[in-house]
């Protein structure tokens, strides 16, 4: 009867052990479509979740190997990404049916659209777009429509010195407290959206599903992770948020403050 035991176990084994190696070949193939659509894995859990049509919490544990998304969630994804689902899914065949395959819209979407130009006035001069959108310095924005309301103009010696381009630069607004002494409510916030790798002790604009659009400072967690901090030293009503690495899909990062204006 012992060995009858044993053998069971064995048996039951083995299908788990191949489970996971699909999974974890899955999570590979996924992020390989996501950097081919030059996606950050910061925020492409959001991202996904768009394109599937799931939670942010559910496209996450596919992006961890916790799950793998069925035939129609699969299938969404492969056409979303532009890669063939026999692929996505199972390895089979070439990630595209042709090299050149564009990226598609859905994609193209999430890059940022806004570009910067030279005033015709005064070429020492460049342009950046100016936006209704303000970023939460406290609890969160929901800026579900954003409009472009004028230009700022910085100098284009400056820009250049500082390597900024402004074809990736955008101007939001800042709101809340929670960032200060550094940024303070209504402040004029240059965002570059090329940066979107963190970087320990830089604040970058962030958009979560649950607060919206954010300010805060990134720094990297001695244990797990990234923390999300706030610069007010009143800790009791601006604590620190601990973001585990295997959280980080379901936040994107929308660009780094690079400079701010406003009263001193």
């Amino acid at each position: 009867m012992s060995e009858l035991k044993v053998h069971a176990s064995a048996c039951d084994y083995e299908p788990m052990v191949q489970i996971e190696e699909l999974r974890i070949a899955f999570v590979a193939r996924l992020k390989e479509a996501l950097a081919a659509n030059e996606m950050a894995e910061w925020g492409a859990g959001a991202r996904l979740a768009k394109m599937a049509g799931v939670t942010p919490k559910a496209s996450s544990k596919w992006l961890n190997g916790e799950s793998m998304p069925g035939g129609a969630k699969m299938l969404a994804l492969a056409n979303a990404l532009s890669v063939r689902v026999e692929w996505l899914e199972y390895g089979r065949g070439k990630m595209r049916d042709k090299p050149e395959a564009e990226i598609p819209v859905i994609v193209q979407e999430e890059k940022a659209t806004y570009r910067g130009f030279d005033l015709e006035s005064d070429q020492s001069y460049t342009g950046v777009n100016q936006h209704t959108a303000r970023a939460a310095a406290g609890d969160g924005e929901d800026n579900p429509h954003v409009e472009i309301r004028g230009v700022l103009a910085f100098k284009s010696d400056w820009l250049r010195s500082n390597r900024l381009n402004p074809k990736n630069l955008d101007v939001i607004y800042a709101d809340g407290h929670s960032m200060e002494p550094t940024i303070n409510s209504g402040d004029v916030l240059l965002i570059d959206e090329s940066k979107i790798e963190p970087r320990d002790g830089h604040i970058f604009a962030l958009q979560s599903e649950s607060k919206g659009t954010i300010v805060k400072r990134l720094v990297k967690s001695d244990f797990d992770g990234w923390i999300i901090r706030s610069d007010n030293p009143d800790k009791a009503r601006y604590g620190d948020e601990t973001l585990r690495d295997g959280e980080i899909n379901e936040i994107r990062i929308i660009g780094r403050v690079v400079w701010r204006g406003g009263m001193l």
